[in-house]
């Protein structure tokens, strides 16, 4: 249980942190408030993504082993 938290605290971070960014630069592009806009929509994004990551998880496990046998 333990390395499923970390792994989900973990992997959250990193993608809602480089999601948010793509998607405020899509958004708004090279704006003079670029990284203040980004961080408030990370820090939004962050806890969702760590909710999805933490129940998703172990399915997609599941899932991505299931593939990679029939591959």
């Amino acid at each position: 249980m333990k390395h499923r938290i970390i792994f989900a605290i973990l992997m959250s971070f990193t993608l809602s942190l480089i999601m948010s960014a793509w998607v405020t630069y899509v958004n708004i592009g090279m704006h003079a408030d670029f990284v203040g806009i980004w961080m408030h929509a990370w820090f939004l994004a962050w806890p969702a993504a760590g909710i999805i990551a933490f129940i998703s998880g172990p399915f997609i496990h599941k899932l991505a082993h299931r593939i990679a046998e029939k591959v």
